[in-house]
């Protein structure tokens, strides 16, 4: 049987957990590097207001230097009490060089001082498809839920030990990855662009 090629494509990310995420979820038709591959490639300034603005930002700038496809992630948590924070700022809540244990800390200790015990939010992601230095098209992802008093679970990572989805009592790091998969932000906006891929019959 001859083997099938597969699609090559960049993540314009450094993150490991969402490489790990985004090769799980489009799986094995798929070969996927991210820019730890690229390590001459510079950081990228934030500076868009918006998730999507951040992920066209990320795609167009790995774009300009990559022959392929290449896809840009952008995505947080969105907490009503606290007007929407930490937003586009998730990874960097408790400052540019902040862990995510501080970010969760932080976010906790905002919560706590709030008045009243209503904690909903909700995880979203937006996706920017780039190639040859154009942004095709973008997806987005969106789960809601509430926020956990207390960290549980050892899975995932970001968020994930305060974040339980709508319909659920487990936190996401409670879940098993496929589990995860299934309903998160990403999933849904991974299932979005791999429905788009998919009829678009993209080239390699």
């Amino acid at each position: 049987m001859t083997e099938v090629s597969k699609q090559r494509m960049l993540l314009a990310t450094r993150n490991a957990h969402k490489t790990q995420e985004v090769r799980e979820i489009l799986g094995a038709g798929w070969e996927i590097e991210d820019l730890t591959a690229h390590p001459d490639r510079p950081e990228v300034e934030e500076t868009g207001e918006t998730f999507e603005e951040n992920a066209k930002l990320k795609a167009l700038a790995a774009s300009a230097h990559y022959a392929g496809w290449v896809l840009a992630d952008d995505s947080g948590l969105e907490v009503d009490a606290l007007g929407g924070a930490p937003g586009v700022r998730s990874a960097r809540f408790a400052g540019e060089e902040a862990s995510m244990a501080a970010n969760r800390a932080l976010l906790r200790e905002k919560l706590s001082k709030g008045q009243g015990s209503d904690w909903r939010g909700r995880f979203r992601c937006v996706l920017a498809l780039a190639r040859h230095g154009v942004v095709l098209r973008t997806f987005s992802g969106v789960v809601e839920g509430s926020i956990a008093s207390l960290e549980r679970g050892e899975g995932g990572f970001g968020y994930d030990a305060l974040f339980v989805p709508e319909g659920s009592r487990r936190t996401f790091a409670e879940f098993a990855p496929a589990e995860k998969h299934a309903c998160s932000h990403r999933g849904r906006a991974l299932a979005a662009l791999a429905a788009y891929l998919t009829a678009e019959e993209p080239a390699a």
